[in-house]
């Protein structure tokens, strides 16, 4: 894992500083919150409904003990005791008081931690496969090549101002873990019978109010170009994107606009007359940085444990928590823990200080001293050995932290919605709360199998709606909360986007309404095909039939 060197640590504990004195300013009353907005938001303090968020960077989703104590820690300390990770492996704090702000910032950077740029029209904190480095399936480590990125962007003064927020995703596995086509830029690495590597490399993807797909613009850049080509992807941007309307301002308007093509060929053109030298990195440095992240600690281990085994034969409550949040690993003896933050009936993606404790101990001992924040809004313990996955399980069982449902029905994405966000419609906790309960019979889950349900409070998708399995939209209909389904949708290798089910439904309707779509897949399904599978053969039409039967 990379560690801040003293530079980092000097440079946020100057910017601190920075900010406490601004945060005394406007306590004073000394300056206005309009022209305070534009300081806090640098450092990731927004203003939701009720009081001050804290969104606390957490690069390519990667933690040690050290750093989750210490989210851990401000949690309890300056927030209620819990905190929520977001779809942008982010950690958010929903109840902070201005006065607390600096120290919070201070006893992050502490720790190597920071909120620089997870707010702005900038490049945003920068997401990766959560397996990185774990699984057979992977060319090159992700988490390299998103701390070059991460390196090179972070107070970039050409991308300090851009037309809108701007954010990047990176897989090196020939399974998509990170959702790389819904983000502005998505890269996804190879490596040729020679051994060399390379990117593809996609543009113009988002979700939101017009939502795209990204596209393609090259389909093998070499590896050692990636700054440069990013650089020439964002003045393109930078120089055609859209400043005087919000809503049509973020790259994926552009490309369209374009076409993929034309905007091919400006990156292109940018990219060929620039000075690759002065932005591409050194040899010497990816070295540094790769470096980092050189496997250490594992042991010579059989590929089979007879502890791990026996105790599946053993514990039938253990033998479904490994079905469905144990993954095997790429060295021998090991397998990748995933931690549910979706117990049923718990708010999706939160944990409390107490837990985020508990992990940080589990990952010390048993873990490599690694965490993982995925997209889906659970953690993952990386590296544990077979042998004491038994008492991992325990221990996560004995916090609430081992629900057997990852990529089941109640392992449900959900942004915190009107319960906290200005922005928001409609709820979507409670929504996806009534989901989780309806389908809490372990046994049923297993039966409706893989099932990605995501709910958003607004059209702004922080909950990735667009490309839920099901989706579901909170929607605003005369200051009444009503929530529009999508069908269809995925993040995955073969992305798409949901296709609207029909008219928009009230609260207490949305619960039924996905019982009722699973009973049409249950129905329908053949051979034991993926929801997913059945609802592209059959199409929308049996699905829309069950919802709406008594609307006509």
């Amino acid at each position: 894992m990379y560690r801040y060197d003293p530079i980092d640590q000097e440079m946020l504990a100057d910017r601190v500083a920075e900010f406490r004195a601004q945060c005394d300013r406007r306590l004073a009353g000394e300056i206005t919150e309009d022209q305070f907005k534009p300081i806090r938001l640098m450092n990731g303090l927004y203003l939701q409904l009720h009081a001050y968020m804290l969104r606390i960077a957490i690069p390519y989703g990667a933690l040690s003990s050290h750093k989750l104590r210490a989210l851990a820690h401000v949690a309890r300390t300056y927030d209620r005791g819990y905190g929520h990770f977001t779809t942008r492996t982010n950690l958010q704090l929903h109840w902070i008081k201005l006065k607390d702000a600096p120290d919070i910032l201070d006893v992050l950077a502490d720790a190597g931690l920071h909120a620089v740029q997870t707010s702005g029209n900038c490049i945003r904190n920068l997401t990766a496969d959560p397996h990185a480095g774990a699984t057979a399936d992977e060319v090159d480590d992700p988490r390299v090549w998103a701390e070059a990125i991460r390196q090179w962007s972070t107070f970039h003064p050409e991308f300090s101002f851009l037309p809108r927020k701007f954010k990047i995703a990176v897989t090196g596995a020939a399974k998509d873990r990170a959702a790389i086509r819904v983000y502005d830029i998505g890269l996804r690495l190879h490596r040729d019978d020679a051994g060399e590597l390379s990117f593809e490399v996609l543009a113009g993807g988002g979700l939101g109010r017009t939502p795209y797909l990204g596209l393609t613009i090259r389909e093998r850049l070499p590896a050692r170009h990636l700054l440069s080509y990013l650089q020439a992807i964002l003045r393109v941007y930078n120089r055609h994107g859209r400043r005087d309307n919000s809503n049509k301002a973020r790259i994926k308007i552009l490309v369209a606009a374009l076409g993929r093509d034309e905007f091919a060929r400006q990156v292109e053109e940018e990219w060929t007359r620039s000075d690759k030298s002065a932005a591409d990195l050194p040899d010497t440095e990816l070295a540094r940085i790769r470096a980092a992240f050189a496997p250490t600690g594992f042991e010579t281990l059989p590929p089979v444990s007879r502890v791990f085994d026996t105790a599946k034969l053993e514990d039938r409550a253990f033998a479904r928590f490994v079905r469905h949040n144990v993954t095997p690993h790429k060295q021998p003896g090991y397998a990748l823990v995933d931690v549910s933050l979706k117990a049923i009936g718990e708010t999706p993606g939160d944990c409390s200080s107490d837990q985020m404790d508990l992990v940080a101990n589990l990952a010390e001992r048993y873990s490599l001293d690694e965490v993982r924040v995925a997209y889906e809004q659970n953690l993952i313990l990386p590296h544990v050995k077979l042998d004491d996955v038994p008492a991992v399980y325990a221990a996560l069982a004995g916090a609430g932290l081992a629900t057997p449902n990852i990529g089941l029905i109640s392992d449900i994405i959900a942004c915190p919605g009107l319960d906290y966000c200005a922005l928001a419609n409609a709820r979507a906790i409670p929504i996806a709360q009534d989901i989780a309960r309806k389908f809490e019979n372990p046994d049923l889950a297993e039966q409706i199998g893989e099932l990605k349900i995501k709910i958003s409070g607004c059209i702004n998708a922080c909950g990735h709606h667009h490309v839920g399995h099901i989706g579901i939209l909170g929607v605003d209909k005369k200051g009444e909360e009503f929530y529009q389904l999508t069908v269809g949708g995925s993040a995955d290798d073969e992305a798409a986007l949901g296709q609207s089910l029909g008219p928009s439904l009230p609260a207490e309707r949305v619960a039924p309404a996905i019982d009722q779509l699973v009973e049409v897949y249950l129905r329908e399904r053949v051979d034991g095909e993926r929801f997913l599978d059945t609802f592209r053969r059959t199409g929308l039409t049996p699905f829309k039939e069950a919802v709406y039967v008594d609307v006509h």
